[in-house]
């Protein structure tokens, strides 16, 4: 059974910086998605960040581009997303997760089907 495991998150004052971490584990796949997701009080999951297996290509949302980097690290089974330039509304519970086959429509949610238990992230001074 596929796990992944976030781990990084915390309180950082607006401009920081904080690293997340998404171990996974229990999976035979070469062809995936990894895809980091959040959810704030109120609002509805969306999509941040995801990278695909097959040939490393990264996606990013409006919101975070410029300020966020999704990386691999293969030999660890690990995807990092490094969050720079933080801001308020960058609060929120962020999840990895995973999906297989597909690295199109890469924040379609319903095509993940290994979640995370999330990691708290609160950017406030």
């Amino acid at each position: 059974q596929v796990q992944l495991v976030e781990s990084g998150g915390g309180l950082v004052q607006p401009g920081g910086s904080l690293r997340l971490s998404c171990a996974a584990s229990g999976f035979t796949l070469d062809y995936y998605m990894i895809g980091w997701f959040r959810q704030a009080p109120g609002k509805e999951r969306e999509g941040v960040s995801c990278i695909c297996s097959s040939d490393g290509s990264t996606y990013y949302a409006d919101s975070v581009k410029g300020r966020f980097t999704v990386s691999r690290d293969n030999a660890k089974n690990t995807v990092y997303l490094q969050m720079t330039s933080l801001k308020p509304e960058d609060t929120a519970i962020y999840y990895c997760a995973m999906r297989p086959r597909h690295c199109s429509m890469p924040f379609y949610t319903p095509t993940y089907n290994a979640w995370g238990q999330g990691t708290q992230v609160t950017v406030s001074s």
